[in-house]
């Protein structure tokens, strides 16, 4: 029995849902619009404010998509209605962002700078304040996509053991290894 399937997604007055023939999914907010195609076997019900995602029989599949499919839908109805932002915070000496429209900037101690080019469904800004390691933040609806942005932006130079220097989420905890003077 999945647990997560049989929760039922509630959904404020600002948004609307609705599921065509296809099984395809569309919800709409104050924030935007979004889609998701649903598995044929799985059912999604729109009721009075809320939504109810079904399975057809006890098969592993079916359980695993019941769970998916109710998450992906839950993910856009908080997307649309609320938001989804990552920081990323860059540890090191000289580590530098910049942001212009969709472009970021970053020195990242290579030889070159790196610049990444941002979906346009994400909005970007980067803060570097005196004291403080400089944080890019991404915002926007799709959660899926924020996190895929942000995962490629952390992995242009990852947390190393040692230092502690590189690329990682605000409030992320690094375990750190002792270097070699540590064995003596």
């Amino acid at each position: 029995m999945s647990r997560i399937g049989n929760k039922v997604i509630d959904f404020g007055s600002g948004v609307t849902i609705d599921v065509s023939a296809s099984n395809l999914v569309t919800v709409k907010g104050p924030k935007g619009s979004l889609t998701q195609q649903v598995d044929p076997d799985i059912t999604v019900k729109v009721g009075d404010g809320v939504v109810n995602v079904a399975r057809p029989t006890e098969q592993k599949r079916h359980k695993a998509m019941h769970g998916l499919y109710r998450s992906l839908i839950a993910n856009m109805v908080e997307g649309v209605s609320v938001g989804f932002k990552k920081e990323l915070e860059l540890v090191g000496v000289g580590f530098k962002a910049s942001a212009q429209d969709k472009l970021l900037e970053l020195s990242l101690g290579h030889s070159h700078s790196i610049l990444f080019e941002v979906p346009s469904e994400l909005s970007l800004s980067a803060e570097t304040l005196k004291g403080k390691n400089p944080v890019v933040t991404l915002e926007g609806i799709d959660k899926q996509l924020i996190g895929q942005v942000a995962a490629k932006i952390r992995s242009l130079r990852k947390v190393e053991p040692y230092k502690g220097k590189g690329v990682r989420f605000v409030g992320e905890n690094i375990r750190r290894k002792a270097g070699k003077t540590a064995a003596k």
